[in-house]
């Protein structure tokens, strides 16, 4: 049966270093990054720390010389406007969930991978504040293993469903 493993990250530094690690650990097609548009690109917001870089990720460009994180994964990301967060990039598997469920934005596409919808709802909030949303939709014996590498590199609200 499959789980989906969630966590936010407020650094796009810090998100691209789990997904780097992640897709050395053999994760790959099961990763799926959500973020506002301006954070995805490396635009800075007021409340965020330092940024590593100022290359959009949506182009593809390694982001602090980690090439295949991050960047490499969110390349060929779709865009999304979402009402009520605007514009967000949408990377792997839950981009397709979340292109289906616009009017239901990122909650909506949650709900289809099994995620309640309060939680969803909360992890909602957190991209609507400019945090990045990675999740890995994998096979349960592998679900430990990446909620603790999302723990490494600063993931934060990292559950399990």
């Amino acid at each position: 049966m499959a789980k989906t493993v969630l966590a936010t990250f407020s650094a796009r530094e810090s998100a691209d270093r789990a997904v780097a690690e992640l897709r050395s650990r053999g994760f790959d097609r099961e990763i799926s990054v959500v973020a506002k548009e301006d954070v995805a690109r490396g635009e800075r917001r007021a409340d965020a720390g330092p940024m590593m870089g100022g290359d959009p990720v949506a182009d593809g460009t390694a982001t602090g010389g980690v090439l295949g994180g991050l960047a490499g994964l969110v390349a060929g990301a779709g865009a999304l406007a979402i009402p009520g967060i605007g514009p967000i990039v949408a990377a792997g598997p839950i981009a397709g969930l979340l292109s289906g469920a616009a009017t239901g934005g990122i909650a909506g596409g949650l709900i289809d991978w099994g995620i309640p919808a309060e939680r969803g709802r909360y992890y909602e909030e957190k991209v609507k504040q400019g945090n990045i949303l990675v999740s890995v939709r994998c096979d349960d014996n592998k679900a430990n293993d990446a909620a603790a590498v999302l723990r490494q590199f600063g993931g934060q609200d990292v559950e399990t469903h």
